[in-house]
């Protein structure tokens, strides 16, 4: 009797597995975000010492720095730019190897509809940021790009959240908060992208890696 209880057990868990599967992406790793987060920390230091600044330095606002147009003989612009991208790249290559990893590991492919609608949810909050981020470019506010980042980076993880794991929904929300506040403080718009990209993505990359991976990778 508790041979045949047992097996409905195990029958009703690979049903819900297999159903979880065909509906969300649960092969994203969180060891992507610990990594995405060391590489917008290191973006964000190279930026301190670009600056010749300390976070939360009362006494020089980075934006102040910002409007001169150019440090160090270098175009302020082009080495955000440069800056910018070094990091998105690390990031996205940190999260395809580590969440490719892990669904060889669980017998799953990495690309498949599910994939494919996360992206697309991802998307389109990313696309419409980058744009309103090149026009705050064009209007001379480069204050604001930041704050702006955040906020639409958290609207992308909220809207493709129902895809992938719940706890995306969290860091969405978490950054488009912090976006937020870093809206009401220009001064410390830098501070805020740093802790936004850096900060809550080790420290929600390590939640996600203790709650679904740890004890897999273990067995």
């Amino acid at each position: 009797m508790a041979a045949s209880k047992q097996q409905h057990i195990d029958t009703l868990q690979e049903i819900r597995s297999l159903m979880e599967r065909s509906s969300r992406f649960i092969s994203l790793s969180g060891l992507s975000g610990i990594f995405a987060g060391i590489w917008a920390l290191a973006g964000a230091t190279a930026a301190y010492f670009y600056l010749d600044i300390m976070p939360f330095d009362q006494n020089t606002f980075y934006y102040s720095i910002i409007d001169q147009g150019r440090h160090r003989g270098i175009n302020i612009l082009q080495f955000f730019v440069i800056d910018a991208l070094i990091v998105l790249v690390g990031a996205l290559g940190s999260g395809v190897y580590f969440s490719t990893r892990r669904a060889k590991r669980r017998g799953q492919k990495i690309w498949d509809p599910v994939t494919r609608r996360l992206l697309v949810e991802l998307a389109i909050p990313l696309f419409a940021g980058g744009l309103f981020c090149l026009t705050l470019l064009y209007h001379d506010a480069l204050v604001f790009v930041a704050p702006a980042t955040l906020v639409f980076y958290g609207l992308a993880l909220v809207n493709a959240s129902k895809y992938t794991l719940p706890d995306i929904r969290l860091l969405g929300i978490s950054e488009i908060v912090l976006g937020l506040i870093a809206m009401l403080r220009i001064g410390n718009g830098l501070e805020c992208w740093a802790a936004g990209f850096g900060l809550l993505h080790i420290i929600y990359g390590a939640m996600m890696y203790y709650k679904y991976e740890r004890n897999v990778t273990r067995s």
